[in-house]
């Protein structure tokens, strides 16, 4: 049986929110202009990722990938949060809300949500080449010869094609606690996040928001919703509403 999850906010000292997680991905910044590789055959705001997104391409050729992710930091500057955004936000007033988020923007943020798990990294970021550890806030461009205090040059805090992602750690026992689970803007083909909807509880809400749904396992409790984020969220929280 499903529970009223949409009930008014409890009072100080009274029960807890339901928990809801959110994976979401690529389609959700895509409304705030922000592109993605997968818009046009594999080349990401018109380079070729073998060249600008793996290790590989690091250490053939630094200058671009700074470059490259320099010119990347500066749309993300320009972007604006939008409805989806804002959506995910205000339901944090009857909702425990965890945000796991595959981009590396910082929208959800901009837009309100208070608890947003980067698995990909951060654009804003910057760490050590030879120790990721070692983390620093950007807001320009990072350039040849700005090193960390281990002397090693500053990398963007980014997890490449073909590097592990240690936050996935992180989101699975987030995912396992979940009441409600909802994907939005994610094809659900980069791993091993798109494996985090296989460590839901059996027979929790999961909703599914995306212009074009991708394949999914089977679920007694799965909802398709085949739309754009920003009208998909909207749906989302009238369906809430009606639990």
């Amino acid at each position: 049986m499903i529970r009223k999850y949409f009930s008014p906010p409890p009072s100080e000292g009274g029960g807890e929110r339901p928990k809801l997680v959110v994976l979401s991905g690529a389609g959700i910044s895509a409304e705030s202009g922000l592109k993605t590789f997968r818009d046009s055959d594999g080349l990401w705001e018109g380079y070729d990722v073998t060249e600008v997104a793996t290790p590989k391409a690091w250490r053939k050729n630094p200058e671009l990938v700074l470059q490259f992710y320099n010119e990347r930091r500066k749309n993300v500057a320009d972007a604006k949060p939008n409805a989806a955004h804002y959506g995910f936000a205000q339901l944090e007033n009857h909702f425990d809300v965890t945000i796991i988020t595959q981009n590396i923007d910082d929208l959800h943020e901009r837009g309100g949500s208070s608890r947003v798990l980067h698995l990909h990294g951060e654009i804003f970021k910057m760490r050590s080449e030879k120790d990721e550890s070692l983390i620093s806030e950007i807001r320009g461009d990072i350039k040849l010869g700005d090193l960390a205090e281990d002397g090693f040059q500053f990398r963007p805090h980014i997890v490449w094609f073909e590097e592990p992602v240690p936050k996935i750690e992180e989101a699975i026992p987030v995912v396992n606690t979940a009441d409600i689970f909802v994907v939005v803007g994610t094809s659900l083909v980069v791993y091993p996040a798109a494996g985090l909807v296989n460590y839901t509880q059996p027979g929790i809400p999961v909703y599914l928001i995306d212009r074009k749904i991708p394949y999914i396992s089977s679920s007694s409790n799965l909802t398709l919703i085949e739309k754009p984020a920003t009208e998909g969220v909207k749906e989302l929280i009238q369906l809430l509403k009606a639990l």
